[in-house]
């Protein structure tokens, strides 16, 4: 099979595939035409389901194809990210699962009203709203980018179908039919890891020893430096810049919280994350081997990868390559599924959590407080037509301007930061105030700013250029509120003792 070229078969797995997916919306239809059905599936899911679902939303379409990507052109430092997980899945399950599962809110960032007041509420849900956004029209792109290339068809089609599949299943079955897809997902993507790994091993020219002889005299496996240099994305740099984002996605990123919420009880959701996250960590070792094992494949035979695969940036386009040339038919259409499917689980949870965020956090705080059932559910459905429409708009965006991604990603990236010491503020000191949380958010809102833009800074500006890597900038965001928080909440309460 050539370069985008697709056999009959693979067509054929390709429709009965996104035909199974909109079936599960339209079998859900009924279960979810209630605010707390669309929204928390009401709260009776089993923690597996969830867990499996909590996998699925962590494997994008990005990780699919940058993971093998990133093993191929270098090594294995971003695994370094990954074994993270274990310690903010810990951290996750002892202290944020219990209280969201027991306050009962469907909201993430209805705690940040409680304890410093709705400006922080709305702060949190606008920064979501517009990161989720972002990431909406960057899975779509990005995923659609390889596709087009090694299929051959027309981008904007990709992007169309695939978002308008997701808005209507999500729009038929709610946040049950999302978990119970993600599910379903995630099993057709780690057999497809698994099997593509197999076929690579035993498909090497001289066995499968080949493939770690190549990989070792090219130091494929090397973890990176164990060094100090914070300029570096040493594994130390990376560790910490894993542990902080995973603590970001698992305490309070409304998309794992609403899989909290819908889970049975807080010890089912416990199960779940627990799942979740530590099937991340093999998972995730598979797709880096799967880069190595193509680097090895290649290697020893380089008439195979044509000529424009060859250059570094198009890496993330190998993995794809390989799954259309080189799989049976028919099993090359269920990978391609499996690309699919890990961007269809990504936006179809960004798509739902964010209609339960315009919901809860701005219509019913703001506009109606006791909107009934029917109105409330046709908040839910329009908010997830306008926003998956949005979204995907977004990534059709994309194709022309190709920097708006940076540009989405730099502003995801001080959104997120913001959040997260927000959220650390609130559960570390109970004495921390509003006038404290303010301040803490704009100084560490500003250590991100500087960061990020610190690239940019030339000529006479290079002085005031960051003298860190970039995975540090959420880091030291955190940080910042949390040290200035801190102070200011120490420095008033002593203030006011000798008062």
């Amino acid at each position: 099979m050539m370069i985008g070229s697709m056999h009959g078969l693979d067509l054929i797995v390709l429709v009965v595939y996104f035909t199974a997916v909109l079936g599960t919306g339209i079998y859900f239809w009924r279960k979810s035409r209630t605010v707390d059905g669309f929204t928390a599936a009401g709260r009776s899911l089993p923690g597996w389901v969830c867990g499996l679902s909590i996998l699925a939303t962590y494997v994008s379409s990005i990780s699919f194809l940058a993971l093998p990507g990133k093993a191929y052109a270098t090594n294995w430092n971003p695994f370094a990210f990954s074994l993270s997980i274990p310690l903010a899945t810990w951290i996750a399950v002892k202290y944020f699962v219990p209280y969201y599962k027991e306050s009962g809110d469907i909201s993430a960032y209805s705690h940040l009203e409680h304890r410093f007041g709705t400006w922080a509420r709305v702060y949190a849900a606008i920064c979501y709203l517009l990161t989720q956004f972002a990431r909406m029209g960057a899975v779509l792109y990005l995923m659609a980018l390889p596709m087009s290339l090694l299929l051959g068809w027309d981008i904007r089609w990709i992007i169309l179908i695939t978002g308008a599949a997701v808005i209507l299943y999500t729009f038929m079955g709610g946040i049950i039919a999302v978990i119970w897809t993600d599910a379903i997902q995630c099993l057709i993507l780690m057999a497809g890891a698994l099997f593509c790994a197999v076929l690579i091993i035993f498909n090497m020219p001289d066995g499968p020893g080949q493939l770690f002889s190549i990989a070792n005299a090219n130091h494929k496996f090397s973890l990176g430096s164990f060094g100090s240099n914070m300029r570096e994305p040493t594994f130390w740099v990376v560790l910490f810049y894993g542990v902080t984002i995973n603590l970001q996605n698992f305490g309070i990123d409304q998309s794992y919280i609403q899989r909290y919420i819908a889970s049975s009880s807080v010890s089912q959701a416990r199960k779940g994350l627990w799942l979740g996250g530590l099937l991340y960590l093999p998972l995730s070792a598979g797709f880096f081997f799967i880069g190595t094992g193509l680097f090895s494949f290649y290697y020893s035979q380089p008439g195979l990868l044509p000529e424009p695969l060859l250059d570094p940036a198009k890496a993330d386009s190998v993995f794809p390559h390989f799954i259309i040339t080189e799989l049976p038919s028919g099993l090359s259409g269920l990978l391609i599924a499996a690309i699919f499917a890990a961007a269809m689980s990504s936006l179809s949870t960004s798509l739902n959590s964010s209609a339960t965020l315009i919901l809860s956090d701005f219509y019913k705080r703001f506009y109606r407080k006791n909107a009934k059932e029917k109105e409330s559910m046709r908040v839910l459905l329009v908010a997830t037509v306008v926003w998956g429409t949005l979204g995907t708009a977004l990534a059709l965006a994309m194709i022309h301007v190709q920097s708006a991604l940076d540009a989405w990603w730099m502003l995801s990236g001080v959104f997120s930061g913001g959040m997260l010491g927000l959220f650390l503020l609130g559960m570390i000191s109970r004495k921390a105030n509003n006038p404290a949380a303010c301040a803490g958010v704009i100084c560490g809102v500003l250590v991100i700013a500087w960061m990020t833009l610190s690239p940019y800074l030339k000529g006479s500006l290079d002085y005031f250029r960051s003298p860190f890597h970039s995975f540090l900038i959420t880091v030291f965001g955190t940080i910042a509120i949390l040290l200035v928080g801190l102070s200011l909440t120490k420095f008033v309460r002593h203030g006011t003792e000798k008062n």
